[in-house]
């Protein structure tokens, strides 16, 4: 499987059915800027008015995807079926049928979203080397009017384009990163591929066209609001790409095709690895991060965000003995600082055990109560082994 994303859990967080109330104070707390944390305290800080405009849009965007499964009658019914499969373990029935991926789109991807948005966020200035020019081009002629090429069109000269294959992708991957996009300073494309065995795609197709047309807007709006109602973002900045593949299947003859031959890219697996390590083994798991490995154009990034401490252990041989995925990761990565696989090997470059996400306690609009979430975060970066070795990081 390509690794089912169970419940979040967490502490509740109010949104409002109406956004008519004064926005209050929300307080969060961002990743630290340590290479490598403990367990962060649970410190707040308060978030900006644009901030919390940036959450609202992105919540917008699940409410109008999904306006009719959060209107219906059988929605709390077809949750407490979701939930129970997902308590039970049970992927194949949380996760088999369209209907449940939409219930889970609307109910629990939204905080995924967000939280995902503001660690990308919190990377940017690692991912601002991998936003390489765009491919977008128009014919060029020559003097008698026939092609002989193609030109950067005057909108892609200053157009970047960040590519991603998010394993285990689905909804909150899809929104975060046009959530992303819609906040960069300077105008930023994107490519994503979101690859998962669920049956993701008409959950993939609502989020997209929710993202890349303006929301809906009431008739008696002013001018100007209809003026300045646009997309999240606009379509030729988006391009998402559904397969629905189980991730440790991907050998070194199909990752090729998926990550690009030497175009340096982001790989996530977002609330994934853990669920590979315990549903397909630590040997199959293994075999999939070293061909990825193997094949991954040199100064890519692998972003890895899953849940904290004892919710993301694995039971590994006979003495059924429990080791922390963290532990699993840097144990097939680092060893490559030694024994390097193709090429290539990993350097660490952040690692947080612990963070806090939070939603504002008030003054979002979402029909559903959403939570605020708690993960931990491990970014690598791959590099040419034969290159001159800098710094040890596998201590």
């Amino acid at each position: 499987m390509a690794g089912k994303k169970g419940a979040p859990s967490g502490a509740k967080a109010k949104t409002n059915k109406t956004n008519n109330k004064k926005p209050q104070q929300k307080k969060t707390q961002p990743p630290v800027s340590s290479r490598d944390t403990q367990d962060e305290p649970d410190q707040k800080q308060g978030l900006s008015d644009d901030d919390r405009r940036h959450q609202q849009r992105a919540l917008d965007v699940f409410r109008h995807a999904f306006n009719e499964v959060l209107s219906s009658s059988e929605l709390t019914t077809t949750l407490q079926s979701v939930k129970q499969a997902l308590y039970d373990r049970d992927f194949a029935r949380a996760f088999g049928d369209p209907d449940h991926l939409a219930v889970y789109a609307a109910r629990w991807s939204p905080t995924r979203a967000l939280c995902y948005a503001s660690v990308l966020e919190g990377i940017r200035e690692h991912l601002e080397p991998l936003s390489l020019p765009s491919p977008a081009n128009t014919t060029k002629n020559d003097d008698d009017g026939n092609e002989t090429g193609t030109a950067p069109s005057d909108d892609a000269k200053s157009l970047r384009q960040l590519k991603i294959l998010s394993i285990g992708g689905g909804a909150a991957e899809l929104v975060a990163f046009g959530a992303f996009l819609n906040q960069h300073p300077s105008p930023l494309s994107g490519s994503i591929t979101l690859l998962d065995s669920g049956p993701w795609e008409t959950v993939i197709t609502k989020l997209t066209t929710a993202l890349t047309t303006p929301p809906p807007i009431s008739k008696y709006a002013s001018e100007a609001a209809k003026l300045s109602n646009a997309a999240m973002v606009p379509p030729s900045y988006l391009t998402p790409t559904f397969l629905q593949q189980d991730a440790v299947t991907l050998d070194r003859d199909i990752l090729p095709s998926l990550l690009g031959t030497t175009t340096p890219l982001l790989v996530t697996i977002l609330f994934t690895l853990n669920e590979l390590f315990t549903a397909s083994g630590i040997g199959k798991t293994t075999a999939f991060l070293l061909n990825l490995t193997a094949t991954i154009p040199f100064g890519s990034l692998l972003l890895v965000v899953d849940s904290p401490g004892s919710y993301s252990e694995t039971t590994i041989g006979k003495e059924a003995k429990r080791y922390p995925m963290r532990w699993l990761l840097d144990r097939v990565l680092l060893a490559t600082r030694r024994e390097p696989v193709n090429g290539r090997r990993w350097t660490k470059v952040e690692s947080h055990e612990s963070v806090w996400f939070r939603l504002a306690s008030d003054g979002l609009d979402y029909p559903i109560a959403l939570e605020n979430m708690r993960y931990q975060m491990h970014l690598y970066r791959t590099e040419d082994a034969a290159l001159e070795d800098g710094e040890d990081d596998d201590d």
